[in-house]
């Protein structure tokens, strides 16, 4: 009997330390948190909250000050996604993607002989898609916020006069593509300067450009003086924007992603984003597997995960695109019973051949060049947003005159099937290119309830990595009882279906686990093996507090109060 009731105790001792919630390890907060690529634009978001503006105001604050410290990837002259959740759980997203100007068709990138002009949709003034950044901020803020425009971007237009401060990894970016700067600009552009670490970089030219913004909302970037010159600017240099274009711009609000993983509920971003649509495929491929008890990133693990992500990505070029110009068989690629019939010869034995997955031929790597930030509010509303210029610096094609750089966006459409782009991106019909269409991205803002109360708040950059950097950073804190900061901090490894590899981050991960995984089969990317993403999230605490993860593979920062 006594033996027993012992037993029973430490049964019990056993489950209740299981689930127990992680001990964070990242910053904590009371109230609201900001966590971006730039510690001046998580200040930026949590100054604007501690005025008593909401999450969506924080939004509008962050993303704007992003395009003044952070001009490799945050911008005006790009475009992005944003997924919320408001205190009340009410979701929604929206959509706010550059897109293709009127004059674009489907052959725009070819010569004569149907052959994709080197650079044409990559480079300069050619390859720049309508900007959405604007009309999204604007949007949301119409639909959500409390305080005035002017209130929100006085303290982005002061950090721009004031300047910031180059960090090491900036410094880098910007040494590395000077050249390409001074060859698509001239040699008196801002910066074909060297920029050193420590030196400090002012902005005077955008202050202007954002107090426009500020005074006009929307119509202050998409009508009047600033779209004149941008569209004058573009077109000077060769490129396709017009003043119409930018007036005809909208972003857009769309029903999100929502499916449920476990006890998890989780709200990601729809198409034309790839991102919610692949990442609830993995999920539910994946579902009736004890991972935790696998351990993480165990041989297991890694290749349950990646047979799912190989399924998954086989399915995303072919069937998705902007849903305004091609019908997508969401009930069909998202239910239970194709899904189970997709996985149906998985075998723990050996890997599955990327050339046995049906679904066109087609071989996805896009940007790495994108930002991503969470905020968290003292009401609990929530956003997850990211944003891009697709490559790094966009087109290298900067407004001196406005202080900003534009968008290479152009290069996510297929400029012609079976061809890659500059990131080896060969593109299926949904995403050829069109009049006004959205091309198509893996941005991946997510949001994930537990017990109908909000969890995390989560995204990166990564170009096709984003669905898998996310979908590991969720795991990590749900199946490996990560706290935030661990969950981001933790070796990733992806796998895309094509090309038929296992990239993984340089370290972290063991020869013995390499070597069990190869023995099966795996085709391992030794030569190549980058970071994967840059993950900033946050975590509702059970007491209500914020954990963040502000990754360290970059200057990531979280801030709050």
């Amino acid at each position: 009997m006594k033996k027993a009731l012992l037993l029973t105790i430490a049964l019990l001792l056993f489950v209740n330390c299981k689930k127990q919630p992680a001990v964070p390890t990242g910053l904590v907060t009371e109230k609201a948190m900001v966590v971006s690529a730039r510690e001046e634009a998580s200040k930026v978001g949590v100054e604007i909250m501690k005025k008593g503006g909401n999450a969506f105001d924080a939004m509008v604050a962050t993303e704007m000050a992003l395009v003044v410290a952070y001009p490799f990837a945050g911008n005006l002259g790009g475009g992005g996604f944003m997924v919320y959740r408001k205190a009340d759980g009410d979701v929604g997203s929206i959509d706010y993607r550059e897109k293709a100007p009127l004059s674009a068709h489907k052959d725009m990138y070819l010569d004569s002989l149907g052959n994709v002009i080197p650079g044409m949709s990559t480079k300069g003034a050619t390859a720049v898609g309508v900007p959405g950044t604007v009309a999204g901020v604007i949007e949301v803020h119409k639909k959500f916020g409390k305080l005035s425009l002017e209130e929100i971007f006085d303290p982005v237009i002061a950090l721009a006069e004031r300047g910031v401060v180059v960090t090491e990894n900036q410094e880098k970016r910007l040494e590395r593509t000077r050249e390409v700067f001074i060859e698509v600009n001239s040699d008196s552009t801002k910066f074909a300067q060297v920029y050193k670490k420590g030196d400090i970089i002012k902005y005077p030219a955008l202050a202007e450009t954002l107090r426009a913004i500020a005074k006009n909302g929307r119509d202050g970037f998409y009508k009047g003086e600033v779209a004149q010159k941008l569209a004058a600017f573009i077109q000077e240099k060769g490129g396709f924007v017009t003043e119409e274009d930018l007036a005809k711009y909208e972003a857009k609000w769309r029903q999100p992603i929502i499916f449920k993983y476990k006890d998890l509920k989780i709200v990601s971003m729809s198409p034309p984003s790839s991102g919610g649509v692949t990442m609830n495929q993995i999920f539910k491929m994946m579902e009736s597997h004890d991972l935790s008890s696998y351990g993480h990133n165990s041989a297991k693990t890694v290749q349950l995960f990646t047979e799912a992500s190989r399924r998954a990505y086989a399915d995303r070029n072919y069937y998705l695109g902007d849903p305004d110009f091609v019908e997508i068989p969401l009930d069909v690629i998202l239910s239970n019973s194709y899904l189970e019939e997709r996985m149906a010869n998985f075998s723990w034995d050996k890997a599955t051949k990327s050339s046995e997955v049906e679904r066109g031929n087609v071989q996805i790597v896009e940007s790495m060049e994108t930002t991503h930030y969470s905020i968290v509010d003292a009401e609990g509303n929530a956003i997850s947003a990211t944003t891009t210029l697709n490559g790094a610096y966009g087109s290298k094609l900067y407004s001196d005159e406005l202080g900003f750089f534009l968008n290479n966006e152009m290069d996510d459409f297929s400029a012609k099937p079976g061809i890659p782009n500059m990131f080896g991106l060969i593109g299926a019909e949904a995403n050829s290119i069109a009049a006004e269409k959205r091309m198509l991205s893996s941005m991946t803002p997510t949001i994930v309830e537990k017990d109908e109360k909000l969890w995390m708040v989560v995204g990166t950059p990564g170009g096709s990595t984003i669905i898998t950097a996310v979908a590991q950073t969720i795991l990590n804190g749900y199946e490996f009882n990560m706290s935030m900061q661990e969950a981001v901090n933790a070796p990733r490894f992806h796998h895309q279906w094509l090309p038929d590899m296992v990239i993984f981050e340089p370290e972290g991960f063991s020869p013995e686990l390499k070597t069990e995984l190869a023995a099966k089969g795996y085709i391992l990317n030794e030569e190549r093996t980058p970071i994967i993403g840059k993950v900033d999230a946050i975590r509702v605490l059970p007491d209500g507090k914020l954990e963040g993860g502000a990754d360290k593979r970059g200057d990531d920062t979280a801030v709050g109060y």
